[in-house]
């Protein structure tokens, strides 16, 4: 049955099931491969009646409440929450976790099998690996599901009730939503995959219609009074075989030994610049953060080049540049926030907004005498003041003579002589 071929029988050795037979492949092979660092770990759950119980852990399953819970990271791989995960050095050790946690499943006697399996169980086993040689920070990761599922009953033949009927119609029920998981994904045209439905299908997204390779393997019993059996089991495989996927291998990387590696080619980049500047006869190129000193210093440069006083800066890194840049932009807005406080100033020295106070700018032009108006003359000029400021449009009309100026006469000592009088006037 599906439990033998998966666990194997008690006669021996020879008589192991596949879950046996792939741990001793897998050691196998990573002990074949001394460049690679490969870490192996595995967890087994049990799905009844539809909650979930740890296969591996101290707490006996009748102790547990069976509330592990199904997420997915982001990288879109299916986890249980809770459930442990043990680190297997050996092959030893890791067929000693899995036949430990197999002697803790449920399991009953019916009419047709004295040892029935009254859960689904699923041993998964987790592989990391890394190179020794190359890039250790590129991490190629695996798992393999090993799931042994128990059997569809039909009640009227197994005769089962109480308990063992629950049991049944939970093991029924969780297979038909497996069987409508395999149409779905048998069908191009399908959007949606019912995968939340039930504990078993959620759990096993990433390992029917995900990044992976799937084999089913059906068991059947060959004789007349159950071929009902026979032909469903035959029908579900045929639907299974049209489930087609195209896995990839799943690479990622350690963000810790990603960053170790950035820092060494840094670290790295920065004495060959150092180098060459040496051999260029640059041996003052700052590659480092700015010192407060030195940012004042660099900022006293720039603003002599910004008034006039100074040449351009050498520029003799792209950290200067950068630095630079920063205090630019700080002198900047400096300025604008001067520009932007002066009205304010001009106003608040006046007073008012109307009537300049003395002393101002607007003050003094305003005691300029404009050009076409007659003001006050000087006390020395000889000539009579004649008051105060007064409009170019005030001015008496001038008029035309013959003698033109000459008809003015001479002025002497503060005298005008031989003056044409209504002229004057």
């Amino acid at each position: 049955g599906k439990t033998h071929t998966m666990t194997g029988g008690h006669v021996g050795f020879a008589d192991r099931g596949i879950v046996p037979r792939a741990i001793s492949l897998i050691y196998s092979e990573a002990a074949a491969r001394p460049e690679t660092n490969i870490t192996i770990r595995l967890s087994y759950v049990e799905i009844y009646n539809e909650l979930m119980f740890d296969l591996l852990t101290d707490v006996g399953v009748t102790d547990q409440s069976g509330d592990l819970t199904i997420v997915e990271d982001g990288r879109g791989t299916i986890q249980v929450r809770g459930l442990s995960t043990l680190v297997a050095g050996t092959e030893e050790q890791a067929l000693h976790n899995f036949f430990e946690g197999d002697t803790n499943r449920h399991v009953a006697e019916h009419a047709l099998n004295k040892g029935s399996t009254r859960s689904h169980v699923v041993f998964t086993i987790y592989i990391e690996r890394r190179s020794r040689v190359e890039s250790s920070e590129k991490i190629i990761y695996s798992k393999l599901h090993l799931v042994d599922l128990a059997g569809s009953e039909r009640v009227k033949k197994t005769g089962t009730d109480g308990t063992m009927l629950k049991e049944a119609t939970h093991i029924n029920k969780s297979l038909t939503f497996l069987e409508q998981v395999v149409v779905a994904l048998g069908n191009k045209n399908r959007e949606h995959v019912p995968y939340r439905q039930s504990k078993l299908t959620h759990m096993l997204k990433d390992s029917l219609g995900g990044n992976c390779k799937t084999t089913m393997i059906a068991n059947i019993w060959p004789e007349s009074k159950m071929i009902e059996e026979t032909t469903s089991t035959l029908r579900f495989a045929t639907r299974m075989m049209r489930v087609s996927n195209d896995p990839t291998v799943n690479v990622h990387l350690d963000p810790h030994l990603l960053l170790r590696k950035y820092e060494r080619q840094i670290k790295d980049l920065k004495q060959e610049l150092t180098m060459y500047d040496t051999l260029a006869g640059r041996s003052r190129v700052q590659r480092e953060d700015y010192t407060p000193d030195e940012q004042r210093e660099l900022e006293a440069k720039l603003q002599e080049y910004l008034d006039g006083e100074g040449d351009v800066p050498e520029i003799g890194s792209l950290r200067m540049v950068y630095e630079s840049f920063t205090l630019f932009k700080k002198l900047f807005h400096q300025v604008r926030q001067e520009r932007d406080q002066r009205p304010e100033r001009g106003l608040a020295a006046s007073g008012t907004k109307d009537k300049p106070g003395e002393g101002s700018p607007t003050a003094e032009r305003e005691s300029e005498p404009r050009e076409g108006e007659v003001g006050e003359y000087e006390e020395d000029s000889g000539l009579p003041g004649v008051g105060n400021f007064a409009p170019a449009s005030s001015r008496p009309p001038k008029e035309e003579t013959a003698g033109g100026l000459g008809d003015l006469g001479d002025v002497t000592d503060g005298a005008v002589t031989g003056a044409d009088t209504r002229t004057l006037r």
